[in-house]
């Protein structure tokens, strides 16, 4: 559904129309399944919260919108999730895909998704989705860096998050990090994943680091696997040990032209966005 104020009412009543799951867990925090990564967060990430989760360049975007389901599936349980993306991801990104979110372990049956126009309308369906109590998670996801996303909008939705107990969680695509109530912050780009049997496809795997936890966990940096049948995230280190400490986002080439970017300078800069049509 698109963000207009018609739908955002739809979006009101359709909401209102769910029921948290009966063994919905009530702890205060959600765990990665990893403890390599649970127990320097002191077990996890805090439940009624919001995290940021920031695309390391464009071309990750959607490891990072993968790795943010990934917390959303730990948080969520048996709840249903809402998914807020704006139209720009769309069209740079790509369309989610019902196939691609099965495979990945969500039912998309689960899932409520809301197509808005702008960053304005992105925050709204999202502070209205965040209220609704019987949600497991909720995904937003403007594009770029809109001037509405500022610290009095990360503030209000995190205390939207403590009021209703709902995981929400922004993702972050061509954008830098800027001061905001959050209660983590990620970086995320794409690795390869490694083949299974029989040569076939392997798990989604990522580079996470921690930039920033409101309880001083220092930041570190990770190597994980997402596993979608035990819906949890798994140790990734066994394969690029050689690149340990360092932050170049390893994967297969794939055919087709790809535009020059500058040696050391944003990817931003290089490529500036901007609308088509």
């Amino acid at each position: 559904m698109g963000a207009t104020p018609d739908t955002l009412r739809a979006l009101k009543l359709q909401l209102a129309a769910l029921e948290r799951p009966a063994a919905f867990d009530a702890s205060q925090i959600f765990s990665f399944g990893l403890p390599m990564v649970d127990d320097p967060l002191g077990g996890g990430l805090d439940r009624a919260a919001l995290h940021e989760v920031f695309a390391r360049a464009p071309a990750d975007a959607a490891a990072a919108a993968g790795f943010a389901l990934g917390l959303a599936l730990r948080a969520a349980g048996e709840g249903r999730i809402v998914w807020i993306r704006q139209d720009f991801a769309d069209l740079e990104a790509g369309r989610l895909d019902a196939l691609g979110l099965a495979e990945f372990g969500l039912d998309p049956g689960r899932l409520v998704l809301v197509r808005a126009k702008d960053g304005t309308d992105v925050l709204k369906a999202g502070a209205e989705a965040a209220r609704c109590t019987a949600l497991g998670a909720v995904l937003i996801e403007p594009w770029g860096a809109p001037k509405v996303l500022d610290l009095n909008a990360s503030r209000r939705l995190s205390l939207i998050a403590v009021a209703s107990r709902v995981t929400t969680l922004m993702v972050r695509v061509a954008a830098a990090p800027m001061p905001s109530a959050a209660a983590s912050r990620w970086a995320v780009a794409a690795l390869a994943s490694r083949p299974l049997e029989a040569n076939a496809p392997g798990f989604p795997a990522f580079a996470i680091s921690l930039l920033r936890h409101r309880a001083g966990v220092p930041p570190r940096q990770w190597r994980v696997e997402w596993d979608r049948d035990e819906t949890r995230f798994k140790d990734g280190t066994f394969r690029n040990r050689a690149l340990a400490g360092a932050w170049q986002p390893v994967a297969a080439p794939l055919p087709g032209r790809l535009a020059a970017l500058p040696a050391g300078g944003p990817v931003e800069e290089a490529l500036p966005l901007r609308r088509a049509g």
